[in-house]
């Protein structure tokens, strides 16, 4: 489905950012509000520098009250006053949120859960992605909007729903399903080749038997799982493409994106992002975890790598408190400051909020926005304005680049297999793996790209896998031509394990790395609570004096790779847990257990050495709490810790936050910023 973006239109975005900046603002719903209050919100937009608001992601029901009836004269006065006040619009296609009747009238528009249970109206995303009903619907509203608003000089980007992640297990979602499988598989032999359908006697005759994985007496298939999931990411990209497709065929030339979630589960990005125009993406990072700043890196660097490199959108994200955790804490001014710096240090050109004006009423009425309950003479909107000031600063950097040289392998399929039920442990998360590792180098202060297996690595000087239940020959053959050509490779265990069918490949795992990584097994293990100890062997230098071993391990033995660290007790003592394979001009390095940080710590050590990658300040770990990333000339330093910290700048240096000079030695104080550009001196 997906289709190579026109180039043209991704030139379009950067138009966008020459005329307005970094762009800055949040999502508007004037629908929710008196018409009095409108030249209000218009005046003190223009007074934080705001200068981009989304507009009618919710407003269906206003919209098309009843079923072809548009209401469009509200909306004409919203786009007029807000172009006349230099506020750019994104205008939304609001079909997230059909109206109550279009579920009344057609209720096989809503989903239906695993248990069977339709779900009602009256709340939000209440739609199969699989209705043809609301699709027809969906795309009539999209076509209007766009005749209407195409050419009106305020809409600078269109936005297509809210948050694709609906999921659907009804009778809709069968019919849809079993078209896919067909196209996908062709015969029923072939899926039932797939799915191995000869275990449990599920073995099917045609695809009209075929039901999505509803709850059943025990587990599912994990293959009719895994395509599922396929399908339904597919369903939902569907939906998005139809309604591009219908505003480019009005004659709107504006880009086109809709809000990713980070590494939302039902969604298989790598597929969408080739649909959007401009990577836009949903961040709400919950400060209660010790590892939220650096977990949220890891998101923007996977959205600046959707785009490939190209700047994307933070489109939300909440200046204080969220309203939907159960415990919500709200953030300090700094925190609100910082998270939104340290998005456009990683690639964003907008920066967003969900959302402009606090809602008095309905399910968000406490969740934080930029101009609260209390008004203007608030803490949290003085926030937004000092906000909107430093992002006029750093107008000079928009369009400017994060240059990587190591890539970390990430693919939702082999998520979505890894997760089924039915494996050695439950308690290996194929995201936290991927946290950890990365967070290992935001520590370092290193750069990094997020890629899909099988991507062309030949930029990169170190790869990481830290799991990737599936591999393929593709991938397994440019992880092999990476280190050949002298790449470090680091692979994480229970790697390998399956092929694209979420069958396990028979043989010495991991079968198709066998032979790059020197080292092949015979069993994954479950390890006990305890952790097991791993010992160093005492001629790698860079090992700790002591590890650990924990949640799954392997039984492997090593067949040209040197052994740095074996398996200290237990059911694998004496076994390999860390080893090194020289391959051609590079080196590859497996793990067979998770090893705790330490560990991990000295690995990635070795393979980054190994590679000469090196942070962008001097030393191997930047101080404790604090990130620093090069984005073009400019040199981002976040401090998200509770302590100030000195650090040693190369050359003199000038802060375009505080228009400061700065040379050699540097305290930078909690909560935070600077964003240094080189300073020359005669």
């Amino acid at each position: 489905m997906a289709t190579t973006p026109d180039p043209r239109r991704i030139d379009a975005f950067s138009e966008i950012t020459r005329d307005l900046g970094i762009c800055f603002g949040g999502d508007y719903n004037p629908e929710q509000w008196p018409r009095e209050v409108w030249q209000e919100d218009a005046e003190l937009m223009v007074r934080a520098g705001v200068n981009l608001v989304t507009v009618g992601v919710f407003s269906w029901a206003r919209l098309e009250p009843s079923p072809g009836e548009y209401d469009f004269a509200w909306l004409d006065e919203v786009l007029d006053l807000l172009h006349a006040h230099g506020i750019a619009v994104d205008l939304a296609t609001p079909t997230a949120s059909p109206p109550p009747w279009l579920g009344v009238l057609h209720p096989e528009t809503l989903p239906v859960n695993p248990d069977g249970v339709r779900l009602a109206a009256g709340s939000r995303n209440q739609f199969t992605p699989a209705s043809r009903v609301y699709r027809e619907h969906a795309l009539a509203i999209a076509t209007a909007l766009a005749v209407r608003y195409g050419a009106h000089p305020a809409v600078r980007l269109w936005h297509v729903g809210n948050e694709f992640g609906q999921i659907d297990f009804g009778d809709e979602a069968a019919r849809e399903f079993r078209l896919w499988l067909r196209e996908r598989y062709h015969s029923i032999d072939a899926l039932n080749e797939a799915w191995g359908t000869l275990v449990w006697s599920q073995r099917y005759r045609d695809f009209d038997e075929i039901v999505p994985p509803r709850r059943m007496p025990y587990l599912v298939n994990p293959a009719h799982s895994l395509d599922f999931r396929r399908y339904t990411s597919s369903a939902l990209q569907r939906v998005f493409a139809e309604q591009r497709d219908a505003l480019r065929a009005t004659g709107a030339n504006q880009p086109i994106t809709t809000n990713f979630m980070g590494f939302e589960p039902l969604t298989d990005l790598w597929e969408w992002a080739e649909d959007v125009d401009v990577v836009a993406d949903d961040q709400y990072p919950d400060h209660a975890s010790a590892t939220s700043s650096s977990d949220i890196a890891l998101v923007q660097d996977l959205m600046r790598s959707l785009g490939e490199g190209r700047p994307w959108v933070l489109m939300e994200q909440a200046v204080s408190a969220t309203s939907w955790r159960p415990h919500n804490l709200p953030k300090s001014r700094d925190r609100a400051r910082l998270d939104s710096l340290q998005a456009v240090a990683r690639g964003a050109d907008a920066i967003c909020f969900f959302q402009w004006r606090q809602a008095r009423t309905g399910a968000e009425r406490f969740h934080s926005a930029m101009l609260p309950h209390a008004g203007a003479d608030t803490e949290v909107f003085e926030t937004t304005c000092a906000l909107g000031a430093d992002l006029r600063r750093l107008r000079p950097l928009a369009g400017g680049r994060v240059e990587a040289s190591v890539a970390l392998v990430f693919d939702w399929p082999s998520r979505w297999a890894a997760d089924e039920p039915g494996r050695p442990t439950q308690r290996l998360d194929t995201l936290e793996q991927a946290q950890r590792w990365h967070r290992a180098l935001w520590r370092r202060g290193i750069a990094v790209d997020v890629v899909r297996p099988g991507a062309d690595l030949s930029t990169y000087a170190t790869v990481l896998v830290p799991h990737t239940y599936i591999v393929e020959p593709d991938a397994a053959a440019t992880l092999r031509a990476a280190v050949e050509r002298g790449a470090s490779l680091v692979v994480g265990p229970f790697s390998g394990v399956a092929d694209g069918n979420a069958g396990i490949l028979t043989g010495r795992s991991p079968v198709l790395l066998r032979d790059l990584l020197g080292v092949s097994g015979e069993e994954w293990v479950g390890l006990p609570d305890a952790p097991t100890p791993v010992a160093a062997d005492p001629a790698w230098a860079t090992a700790p004096p002591r590890a650990e071993a924990s949640i799954l391990g392997e039984r492997l033995r090593a067949e040209g790779a040197e052994v740095l660290a074996r398996f200290g007790a237990g059911h694998l003592s004496g076994a390999p847990a860390i080893t090194r394979h020289r391959v051609g001009d590079g080196t590859a390095w497996y793990l067979g257990a998770i090893v705790s940080d330490d560990a991990l710590a000295a690995v990635l050590d070795d393979a980054l050495d190994a590679a000469d990658v090196v942070g962008v300040l001097p030393g191997r770990a930047l101080p404790e709490g604090v990130e620093a990333v090069q984005r073009g000339e400019a040199l981002f330093l976040l401090n998200h810790g509770e302590q100030d910290r000195w650090m040693t700048l190369p050359g003199p240096r000038r802060d375009l936050l505080s228009d400061a000079d700065v040379e050699g030695q540097l305290m930078l104080a909690s909560g935070a910023a600077m964003v240094l550009i080189e300073r020359h001196t005669e």
